[in-house]
């Protein structure tokens, strides 16, 4: 699978996890919002990726890649505080996803 797909998935699975959490308990409603955060960069490149020639891939997408990552800790974090350990989980599979792209690139 190529960058810019496994790119696209990832895009896509956190919007569908966002889109999850919109109709969650009122409690993880700030873990809601931490969450449309990250989807948020990440859906601004997913018709871009494919038009970036593969030499600049990792100078493009790794800062959006790295600021996801991040907003997606924080909401881990408060799913963990709050004890929302699905959540949590669910945050956790995402933020390996975006690390092994990462590496790959």
């Amino acid at each position: 699978m190529t960058i810019s797909n496994r790119f696209r998935d990832i895009a896509k699975d956190v919007a569908s996890f966002w889109v999850n959490l919109k109709g969650c308990d009122v409690r993880a409603e700030q873990g809601s919002r931490i969450v449309k955060k990250a989807n948020k960069g990440l859906q601004e490149w997913v018709e871009q990726v494919g038009e970036i020639p593969r030499m600049r891939l990792e100078f493009q997408l790794t800062p959006v890649l790295m600021k996801a990552h991040d907003i997606l800790d924080k909401a881990r974090m408060l799913f963990e505080e709050e004890g929302f350990d699905e959540y949590e989980t669910a945050t956790w599979e995402l933020q390996q996803k975006i690390y092994r792209l990462l590496n790959d690139i």
